[in-house]
């Protein structure tokens, strides 16, 4: 098991110790995890391609490395993930478990249209992509929507890895991802590097720099617009806010022993209260 997995599953069982409340998704996370890991070890290539002499005017033209719009791409292999994804829950959460069942065999169901709707590429309603409510209903749509997000994510992620530092070298300055356009839903901030802002995307894992008074999803730079709140006790998590358009994210503050090893989608599991309550203030 490599050391990044172990230190990512420590700090699941640390949070879980803090936070009993969100045990059942952090053990899904953790299962993900281990799985996520078995499936990048049998990769060989990615259903994903880059075409290299492109990468500079994409960056340039602020349009990510991948255009899933716009390509033919085998899902085989994804979908099988999602379905190993979705024994997660039949394993941890096995009366949840038959209510996700029930909406997957919906003749509704679509999991390519749920996949390409995330990039933006139909006119298909989002599912919700943060937890919004407490009802259960609402529970299991956000658990397939994790899923499905995952399930391309080992793909995205040797994407990642592949170009990531050509990317960095290239001063990307968008709020969404260069690797795959999505937007983030948390980042952190690194004291090591003079309080340094990073924005994470959960879609392929990539990380990238980005300016420390800015929305990143509608650019303001007004710093009386700007804002943020944080929960008595827990100042190492925080809330950035837009009061231009109502939009938020998390924020956690790394500190400079923790090096670059902090897994944002733990945290993201762990601040699902967060969520709630920028909601419950009229972000989103």
């Amino acid at each position: 098991m490599a050391a990044t997995l172990r230190k990512s599953l420590q700090s699941i069982e640390d949070h879980k110790i803090a936070n009993p409340h969100y045990n059942d998704l952090l053990d899904i996370l953790a299962d993900i995890l281990i799985l996520r890991e078995e499936y990048r070890n049998n990769m060989k290539d990615s259903i994903f391609s880059v075409d290299e002499k492109y990468i500079n005017q994409k960056m340039e033209g602020g349009l990510p490395l991948i255009d899933f719009a716009g390509g033919n791409y085998d899902l085989t292999h994804p979908k099988e993930y999602f379905n190993s994804l979705v024994a997660i829950a039949e394993k941890r959460m096995p009366e949840d478990a038959k209510n996700i069942i029930e909406i997957i065999k919906d003749q509704k169901f679509d999991w390519e249209k749920m996949i390409c709707s995330s990039f933006d590429c139909t006119e298909e309603e989002k599912l919700p992509g943060k937890i919004k409510t407490s009802s259960e209903s609402d529970e299991n749509l956000d658990l397939i929507d994790l899923f499905v997000e995952e399930s391309l994510r080992p793909e995205l992620e040797f994407i990642t890895e592949k170009y990531g530092k050509v990317v960095a070298r290239l001063g990307w300055s968008e709020g969404y991802c260069p690797i795959c356009g999505k937007e983030p839903k948390i980042g952190e901030i690194r004291e090591g590097e003079d309080g340094k802002r990073y924005l994470f995307c959960h879609q392929c894992g990539y990380k990238w720099s980005f300016r420390r008074i800015k929305c990143p999803f509608c650019g303001n730079e007004e710093q009386h617009s700007l804002a943020y709140f944080a929960v008595e006790g827990e100042e190492r998590h925080r809330v950035d806010v837009c009061n231009k358009c109502r939009r938020y994210i998390k924020m956690v503050d790394v500190p400079k022993t923790s090096g670059d090893d902090i897994n944002l989608d733990v945290e993201d599991i762990a601040t699902l209260h967060l969520d709630m309550l920028a909601y419950e203030e009229g972000y989103n």
